[in-house]
């Protein structure tokens, strides 16, 4: 009888660990807030999301700290971008994933969809997450993440992911709709890194930055006085800041713009490689792209709403 009992208690003893796991969330850990993003829409009530890279985060440059180390070595999953935008991270998650489960969730995307890197030979530019149709590519990948490691929860992943690429189209339909707006001469987007090459291919902007896809390429005074010549020549009148990238380069151009005697103005601030505030509209990846479409048709002669797709901007245009 006694054996019998202790036998009862260390079985009931043994299940608990099972039945805790299996109800704990996932942690799983983001390089970038649009990486997190997607994996806290697709994940839901079944993950606990950390993001390495917070608002004005700039990923070209970004290195581990002592507490992101921590933070992997203890997480279920490891999601980051690939196509050389954690440049500086690169070794690093190559030696984690002999230990644990990581994913660069935009390396498995059609390599014909993606531009050329003009930096770096057989790389391609990462800013992917610039249109709400190619991101849903990326989302996809963190689903399929997501399933790999905890399959159980596949119907809800499913669920919420089919939720989130509704949402992804309605955004895209948005930016088709508002972006149109803008007459043609005006349809050209200068920012201080070439973080919208997707964003000009897919709504037929001209876009050029100060520096190259990578903040780690150099804006020389060569370069600067050709964009200053550019805006003269053209007539164009406004420029864009971006919040992960000094705005240094941008208010020169303004100023030679000026001793030649042409006015331009900035026409607001960007988010290219980080998203808003935590806890704002535009700390996620829909409000992120909203507020850039917004921006940016507003500043070129659209007729934008005031709060943007659904009013839902901290401020107003």
């Amino acid at each position: 009888m006694i054996l019998r009992r202790s036998l009862l208690i260390a079985g009931v003893l043994l299940a608990l660990p099972v039945t805790a796991w299996a109800q704990d969330p996932l942690k799983v850990v983001a390089t970038t807030g649009m990486i997190a993003d997607a994996a806290r829409q697709v994940g839901g009530d079944e993950v606990e999301v950390k993001g390495l890279m917070g608002p004005g985060v700039d990923p070209h440059a970004y290195r581990q700290t002592r507490s992101d180390i921590v933070a992997m070595t203890r997480a279920d999953l490891i999601l980051w971008h690939g196509l050389y935008l954690e440049a500086q991270m690169e070794e690093f998650f190559h030696d984690l994933e002999r230990k644990r489960t990581v994913v660069a969730v935009a390396e498995g995307l059609d390599k014909s969809k993606l531009r050329a890197h003009d930096d770096y030979a057989d790389k391609f530019d990462p800013h992917v997450w610039m249109t709400p149709d190619l991101w849903r590519d990326v989302v996809v990948e963190v689903q399929k993440a997501l399933t790999d490691v905890r399959p159980e929860a596949a119907d809800v992943f499913a669920a919420n992911a089919e939720k989130h690429l509704a949402d992804l189209d309605r955004l895209s339909a948005y930016a088709t709709e508002t972006l149109v707006q803008v007459p043609d001469t005006n349809r050209v987007l200068l920012t201080a890194h070439d973080a919208f090459g997707y964003f000009g291919g897919s709504y037929g902007y001209e876009v050029m930055g100060i520096q190259g896809i990578s903040t780690q390429s150099e804006a020389g005074l060569n370069r600067i006085g050709e964009l200053v010549d550019l805006l003269v020549d053209r007539q164009i009148t406004a420029v864009f800041v971006e919040s992960s990238v000094s705005d240094r380069s941008i208010r020169a151009l303004i100023e030679g713009a000026a001793a030649k005697g042409h006015k331009v103005h900035v026409g607001g601030e960007l988010f290219s490689d980080a998203m808003g505030e935590d806890g704002t509209y535009e700390g996620t990846y829909i409000g992120m792209l909203d507020h850039n479409i917004t921006v940016i048709a507003g500043a070129l002669g659209a007729k934008v709403p005031a709060r943007g797709m659904d009013g839902k901007l901290s401020a107003g245009f």
